[in-house]
């Protein structure tokens, strides 16, 4: 109950009425705004959940629906991501066998392949300080260029850092990409990455529809019968 009276007060759920003796009695809409806050902690963590719960719980339908939709988008987008990043892996797997390494006319600049993984410029210059993402040229205007094998690398890069592993350990899965036995590792934690992509995608659909009718209350009333609660 105490985490029920926390949310309370930090605005997530309505506030509860109150009884002669003041004991709290919560309705109906309380158990979906409970419902709709542990929907989107699991899509979004529990801070942005808050955050999120307390700014639209009283707002227009369309601005609450507006906010789910972006979330929808970013884990979308993630997901992308980590397709790509499954793709790169079996292309780099296949360039073992075969030595394909690109063409020319595949390179991009360090402004698109940061765009394209939705990271900064400066996490694809880290990343080549560390020896994981390497540009295949640099222009004489110190511009940095990445080729093929390259922006593969960075595509499992961004989704291994996506999925939470440090800097030692995605060098370690990098390092281990070329040998016979290698890159096991890194197709399971894509596979794990893409499993919990899936997870957050559920939850926030069922976020939507709870947080759909808290807002709905809010804007039509009137409130459900109280069921009393100690």
């Amino acid at each position: 109950m105490q985490q029920v009276r926390d949310l309370e007060r930090l605005g997530v759920i309505p506030p509860a009425a109150r009884s002669g003796n003041g004991y709290r009695s919560y309705t109906s809409v309380h158990v979906r705004a409970l419902r709709a806050y542990r929907g989107l902690a699991c899509a979004v963590g529990p801070v942005a959940a808050r955050r999120m719960l307390a700014e639209l719980r009283t707002e227009p339908i369309v601005t609450a629906a507006s906010a789910i939709n972006e979330v929808h988008v970013r884990l979308a987008r993630e997901r992308d991501e980590a397709l790509r990043a499954q793709e790169a892996l079996r292309a780099i797997r296949s360039e073992a066998g075969d030595g394909e390494s690109g063409h020319e006319g595949d390179a991009m600049t360090i402004t698109e392949l940061a765009g394209a993984l939705g990271v900064r410029p400066s996490a694809l210059r880290f990343w080549g300080d560390e020896g994981l993402v390497v540009p295949e040229r640099v222009t004489s205007l110190r511009a940095r260029r990445y080729g093929l094998p390259a922006i593969r690398a960075a595509r499992i890069v961004a989704a291994l850092r996506g999925s939470g592993y440090g800097i030692p350990a995605v060098r370690d899965i990098m390092g281990s990409l070329h040998r016979l036995d290698g890159p096991g590792e890194a197709e399971r934690i894509l596979r794990q990455r893409l499993d919990r992509i899936a997870e957050r995608t559920v939850a926030l659909l069922r976020a939507g529809t709870d947080l759909a009718a808290v807002v709905t209350f809010a804007e039509e009333g009137p409130p459900a019968r109280p069921e009393p609660s100690g």
